[in-house]
Order: structure tokens, then sequence, then C-alpha cells
């Protein structure tokens, strides 16, 4: 809705009840998760038996009625499993940003042949599904894994089912959606300024360095944490490629398949938690650059 153009109030009313549908629709969800992570009950669901904070803190003692809960802070195989997917999703950033940046001043500063191709094929990683990349993963790296083990007799324990092959299944799409963000960011940069640095001296890398990469660290921050929530909370195409150390999803995953508890909704508040505060981290860094640029 334009502001500058007059509305009747009908038309008002439609909008602002729809924008309000719209967002309960999302939000709802999320609270009744959040909220039978409190419920006195075995199970995530209905009635409420009256709140409790046992999912989050219980040591896995028994009470007075014979029941034994773990929270979440007291399971160790849902806070290893976390720090799996922490690890994963750092190393996964780390590498996505770095090949980004790389390909944002390939594709925005080099003219080359092959160039439109190449650009697709690096797009081509968003429209498979998870499933069918990571599936195409294991089947390639099982067989260069088999060949070099038939001809050399050696075994590569990184191309067979694990964590070093998690990462690069997800790097395989995640790089794609930095590099397109931080192309568009880069497209937007006057390059006269990096022309003013040489002429005072400094040469293209330095000049790259300390005027091209401080105009992108808003985008690069921005895709960095999408990024690593992104490579967190990926299910379909970990799920094909992991080993015996298993990520929060698939551990999670394993969980609902012998029935869920209010447990599973801790964690879930924890990662709404964390979600929040990376959103925000990147909302201010944002904010910030903006002030100091205006």
């Amino acid at each position: 809705m334009i502001a500058s153009i007059p509305s009747s109030r009908y038309f008002r009313f439609t909008y602002g009840s729809y924008v309000g549908l719209f967002f309960m629709f999302l939000i709802a969800p999320l609270l009744v998760v959040a909220v039978f992570s409190f419920n006195d009950s075995s199970f995530p669901a209905l009635p409420w038996n009256g709140f409790t904070l046992d999912w989050y803190l219980g040591d896995g003692t028994a009470n007075d009625q014979g029941i034994s809960r773990k929270g979440i802070f007291n399971d160790e195989a849902l806070l290893g499993s976390i720090w799996t997917s922490i690890i994963v999703a750092v190393a996964t950033t780390v590498l996505s940003i770095a090949v980004a940046i790389c390909n944002a001043f390939l594709f925005e500063r080099r003219q080359f042949p092959g160039k439109n191709l190449l650009y697709i094929l690096m797009l081509t990683p968003l429209v498979v599904p998870g499933v069918i990349l990571g599936v195409s993963i294991l089947v390639f790296s099982s067989n260069v894994a088999n060949w070099v083990d038939e001809t050399f007799n050696y075994e590569v324990e990184l191309l067979r089912p694990g964590l070093a092959l998690v990462v690069v299944g997800q790097f395989a799409f995640i790089s794609t959606m930095a590099t397109l963000v931080i192309s568009a960011r880069l497209r937007k940069f006057d390059i006269t300024l990096e022309d003013a640095a040489m002429n005072l001296g400094a040469s293209r890398l330095v000049a790259v360095f300390t005027v091209t990469l401080p105009w992108l660290m808003p985008a690069i921050i921005g895709s960095a944490i999408v990024s690593f929530l992104m490579s967190f909370e990926n299910f379909n195409t970990t799920l094909m490629l992991v080993g015996s150390d298993s990520p929060l999803t698939i551990a999670m995953f394993d969980r609902l398949k012998s029935g869920s508890t209010p447990v599973l909704n801790a964690v879930s508040v924890l990662l709404m938690i964390g979600s929040a505060i990376l959103a925000l981290i990147s909302v201010f860094v944002q904010r910030d650059r903006t002030s100091r640029n205006g």
C-alpha cells in the first residue's frame, strides 16, 4: 500500500487485516512450540498440565511420581549434536563467504568466454532439491573413494559419509546464495574510489582491502549470518551425507522417530532465540554502516 495514494477505509481495514493474519500465521506455530516446552507433560500436546522447567533443567532423576525427565541443558547427546552443528555451520560459512567474495569479483569485474554459462552453472545448486544434491555428492564421492582404494590401496576417509562431506554438500548451495548477496552489493560500488586509492600510491590489492571490502562488509556480514543459519538448520542434504556424528537436525529427527517429547520444543525455543539474536546483530551492523556512510 502506497501512503501517497488515497484509499478508502474499507481498503485500509482489509489490508491491515491481511497483514495481521499473515503475521499471525507465521508466529502462531512458534508460540505453540514455545508454550508446550513448559508443559508439565511427557507429550508436547494438550491438555495443559501446568508449568515446569524440567524440559530445560531436568537432570534425569525420578520425581515423586517416578517420572524422570532430562532437560536440554543436561542432555549430553543433544548438546553434542548442537556443537556438531555449530562446527559444520562455521566451516561452511567460512568457505562459502571466501568463495562468494571471489565469485563476486569474478562475475562483476571480469569478462571472459563462457561467463554466462559459468554463472548459470553456479546457480544450479539452488534449483536442485536438497535430497538430489546430497545423493549426487554421496554417489560421486563414494565412487572416487572406491577407485582410489582399488587403485592405490588407500582409504580416503574424507570422501566417506561424515562431517567433511556434510560441509561440502552444504557449501555447494550456500556459497551460491552468498555470491548473489555480495555481488548485488559490489554492483553498486563506485570503482573510481579504488582508482583514487591507487592514485594515492596504493596497489590494486591494498585498494580492494582498504576501500572495497569495507564497502562490502554489510553484505558479507549479512550473508555470513544467513549462511550460518542455513547450514545449522539444513536437513535434506545433511541426511544423505552424515556419518556417525549427527548434527542437531538429524538428532532431532531420530528422536522424533522414537517419540516426541517437549525437550524438542525446548531445543526449538533455543534455536528461535539464537536466530533472533543473529538477526538483530545483522540489523544493527548494517544500520551502523549506513549511518557511517551517511
